[in-house]
């Protein structure tokens, strides 16, 4: 008998060792479950003090990590591993991870506060009913220059980057779509072209441009551009708002020839364990005072029209940030080119890279 009392209670130790294994297993990859909401998102992509107000108000813990890239956030998501039950991806990738089911559809009834959405920013192409997401922020891509070394007349288009007065004085963005994309609006041809020769033009152009490129570079352009080490930049609008605060030589123009206007969507991916939470963030991030909260720390455009009216008037009237329907109707919104056509954007770029003298 005493072997058999033994013999259990040596089976009962071992399942609580297993089950306090497999929950520290959970908590370090993200699967904490109803205790505990999982966000992956961009890095400073929020206002760290609501995430705070988020957590006193739903009781949850927020686990909160970032990614650098569209396509890094996608193949972590991909391979598993941690279930996040949120992400807040840009509309091309939302895209792509509805063709490949990772998206759980969003109930529009658990909704609240969907009314506080500019409409135009709901029902776009890429995801028509937002059957799959809810707008975050949007943006523009665009120049920032300075103008103690160029003048304001002499920096309104792509073609400007070419210019011999700035010989070794052009930062550029570390992204294929983007620089692929400026050089095929500068020539009138769309960012999401999949026709070879105008993609071979656009590298070519390029090309010619590697004299005035001074680096190519990410999240350092704005520490070179407030510091004053470079004459002008490409940078997406909300990093160029976080300069201009930086540096009063700075300005941002968005070339009238066109460009990429983008949105980042809320979604909830297909492993989310923290589905109740998950609308909790979504309607916690519609309320109108928690949009306009993070907006202003973030400097990128708010698609919350109610949020909007909260904006001191100096940051709602700019149409550096928010540019009139004029503009607006000019620029194009990255698609999802699919993997043939992404592969030659990136061999472009990088040939366009390894050209540089």
């Amino acid at each position: 008998m005493k072997k058999l009392q033994s013999l259990l209670i040596g089976i009962l130790a071992i399942i609580l060792i297993l089950f306090f294994g497999v929950r520290q297993l959970e908590k370090a990859s993200g699967m904490a479950g109803a205790d505990t909401l999982t966000i992956y998102n961009w890095g400073d992509y929020i206002d760290p003090d609501l995430l705070r107000k988020f957590e006193k108000e739903s009781g949850y813990k927020v686990n909160y990590e970032t990614f650098d890239s569209n396509e890094a956030m996608f193949t972590k998501i991909q391979q598993g591993g941690t279930a996040y039950d949120i992400t807040i991806p840009s509309e091309y990738m939302i895209q792509k991870m509805m063709k490949e089911k990772m998206l759980l559809p969003i109930d529009h009834k658990k909704l609240k506060g969907l009314e506080n959405i500019d409409e135009r920013f709901l029902n776009l192409d890429f995801d028509p009913q937002n059957n799959y997401s809810i707008p975050y922020f949007w943006g523009t891509l665009g120049i920032i220059y300075n103008d103690k070394f160029i003048g304001e007349d002499q920096i309104k288009h792509w073609d400007d980057l070419w210019k011999p007065a700035l010989k070794d004085n052009v930062m550029l963005i570390d992204g294929a779509r983007e620089v692929l994309g400026l050089s095929l609006n500068s020539m009138g041809y769309s960012l999401n072209s999949k026709n070879n020769q105008e993609l071979r033009k656009a590298t070519d152009k390029l090309n010619k441009l590697t004299t005035n490129v001074k680096a190519i570079v990410a999240d350092e352009i704005k520490m070179y551009m407030i510091n004053e080490e470079s004459a002008a930049a490409v940078t997406f609008s909300g990093e160029a708002a976080e300069m201009l605060d930086g540096n009063e030589h700075l300005h941002y123009v968005i070339p009238s020839e066109g460009s990429n206007l983008w949105f980042d969507n809320i979604v909830i991916p297909k492993t989310a364990k923290n589905i109740k939470g998950s609308y909790e963030f979504i309607n916690f991030m519609l309320r109108p005072e928690n949009a306009a909260q993070n907006a202003e720390y973030i400097g990128y455009s708010t698609p919350n029209k109610a949020a909007k009216k909260l904006l001191p008037e100096e940051i709602s009237s700019d149409e550096q940030f928010y540019p009139s329907d004029e503009v607006i109707k000019h620029l194009e919104v990255y698609e999802d080119l699919g993997a043939k056509y992404l592969g030659i954007y990136n061999d472009l770029f990088l040939e366009f890279k390894m050209y540089r003298r």
